[in-house]
């Protein structure tokens, strides 16, 4: 871990090319993709130590296959083995069976946000990141040339100049508000959730399903929201850590304060929710051990990611509901979409106009997590109408075709990017797919060739014409000729982005001058011109 509590003064004139305000997930991934592209940040975290508190239990969506692109799902589960979809989830607390779903898009990673953070911290600080701990944004002003950051650190105020500065701090982003980017949306008051690390007894484990066999109740199944008429109830038996129970319950509109969150308000939120006791006991070993209370919740979406050269990721763009597990898949991806940009308008390689595709690509893949959230709170309320609702919901989802469309909405890759071409090939805009090429007489999968996030020229023609088209290129695009073992998904040649979008792609055998051509404009609008 790399932590700067050198003493600063007010008077500190240093310099750095990007300044990244909050050292959490996102904060920490960019560095991570800005120092894969040869530019060093700075990063901001007003913490000395990261927090021992969870924030969420694993990653979930198509960020999965975004940590594998860059060798970090194998540093979080231990093994070599790439991701395999999920034949299973859950959607506003109906099962959503996805077994039977071809191209099934939805993977998850069971791993604790704090190992999250660990890796990546590790990760940027390999990459030669600067994390300075305990140093916070306080204020800011910037110019046609860059950004003036004013900064609290532990020697005392100082000022840090920066080309560019991103705000990853948070739903109450300092840097959105000093930006003057507005943050509408909605906020609820309506629900109290309760969850606490506890100990069940081993009588009370369901043996066929894992999950709770409540006396006079029944199961309440694993790792899924059970709604009842009176609340919801959730169940998380995690390997190797205390279980996870949690409840939520409507009311509390009218202004009163909830009864402070203790193990034994818990208990009576469980007999609430089920209308029956569950004798669970407190967690054992060594804390610290969850015990939290929330009420309410906002959903908001700031009004534009960019102002002049400050721009926002992550929570500070966009905040809403956990169900479902969206936040992280969402916030990753943001940063992973704004690093190579950045890097490349910081190293002269792209001019600012590339900066404006961050917001039109990732803005809406924003509104479609913000809608999909709503849709399943909708689904978890109380009452009969609801119940009617969850009961046709249930029946659409046992088609594949309907159950697939879910899970792409709830992986995110259902947003397809513009690529600027009104015949472009399906693929396209999509995430590319993890293809085996066979070269130099051994096999390596596209994920593993993307470990150093640069761009990527895919071309399994006989001729090597697409190759051949960016030749003048070798200094930002690596080019990679073979053939594609197992399913080529219909292609011959592609070009993916460093974040792993296919920019421009072709299913003929031999490319003929058009798609040449439309190869050439891809390669200018994303990474410049040829040397």
């Amino acid at each position: 871990m790399s932590t700067d509590t050198s003493p600063q003064n007010s008077t500190d004139d240093s310099s750095t090319d990007v300044l990244i305000a909050g050292g959490g997930p996102n904060g920490l991934m960019l560095a991570c993709e800005l120092s894969l592209a040869g530019v060093r940040p700075v990063v901001l975290e007003r913490l000395t130590a990261r927090a021992e508190e969870n924030r969420a239990n694993g990653l979930v969506g198509q960020v999965v296959r975004v940590l594998d692109h860059r060798g970090l799902h194998e540093r979080l589960t231990g093994s070599a083995e790439p991701p395999r979809p999920v034949p299973g989830f859950v959607f506003g607390a109906l099962p959503l069976d996805l077994s039977a779903v071809e191209d099934n898009p939805l993977h998850i990673l069971g791993v604790p946000q704090r190992r999250v953070e660990r890796a990546l911290e590790e990760r940027a600080t390999e990459l030669g990141a600067e994390i300075r701990r305990g140093h916070e944004l306080t204020g800011l002003s910037q110019d046609a040339e860059g950004v003036t950051a004013e900064i609290a650190g532990p020697g005392g105020p100082y000022r840090l100049r920066a080309r560019y500065l991103v705000g990853a701090d948070g739903g109450r982003s300092l840097a959105r508000k000093l930006c003057g980017i507005g943050f509408p949306g909605v906020t609820r008051d309506d629900t109290i959730s309760r969850s606490a690390h506890v100990a069940i007894p081993e009588s009370l484990i369901d043996p066929a399903t894992g999950g709770l066999d409540v006396p006079g109740y029944g199961v309440v199944p694993p790792f899924m929201h059970h709604r009842t008429e009176h609340g919801l109830i959730a169940y998380g038996p995690f390997p190797g850590r205390p279980a996870i129970l949690t409840t939520m319950e409507w009311g509390g509109s009218d202004g009163s304060e909830p009864p402070p969150m203790s193990l034994d308000e818990l208990r009576k939120s469980v007999r609430r929710v089920l209308g029956v006791d569950l004798p669970f006991l407190p967690p054992e070993g060594e804390g610290p051990h969850l015990l939290r209370l929330l009420t309410g919740g906002n959903t908001r979406l700031a009004d534009r990611y960019r102002a002049g050269r400050v721009l926002l990721v992550g929570d500070a763009a966009h905040v809403h509901s956990a169900i479902g597990g969206p936040g992280l898949n969402l916030g990753l991806q943001d940063t992973v979409n704004l690093g190579w940009k950045l890097a490349a308008v910081v190293r002269g390689q792209a001019s600012e106009e590339l900066l404006d595709t961050y917001e039109s690509e990732r803005r809406p893949a924003a509104e479609r997590v913000v809608m999909h959230t709503q849709a399943q709170s909708a689904l978890i309320a109380p009452g009969t109408e609801t119940t009617a609702l969850r009961v046709l919901f249930g029946e659409l989802l046992r088609d594949p075709g309907n159950a697939r469309h879910i899970a792409a909405t709830m992986a995110g890759s259902d947003v397809r990017y513009d690529m600027g071409s009104a015949d472009a090939h399906p693929l396209a805009g999509r995430f590319a797919p993890d293809l085996t090429i066979e070269v130099d007489g051994g096999a390596v999968r596209l994920a593993e060739l993307a470990r150093a996030a640069r761009p990527l020229l895919l071309d399994f023609t006989g001729d090597a014409a697409a190759a051949k088209e960016a030749s003048g290129r070798q200094d930002r695009v690596h080019i990679v000729t073979g053939r594609c073992s197992g399913s080529s998904h219909g292609v011959s040649a592609l070009l993916v982005r460093p974040d792993g979008y296919v920019a421009w792609a072709s299913s003929s055998p031999e490319p003929d001058e058009g798609e040449l051509g439309t190869l050439r404009t891809a390669l200018t609008r994303w990474f410049g011109s040829a040397t």
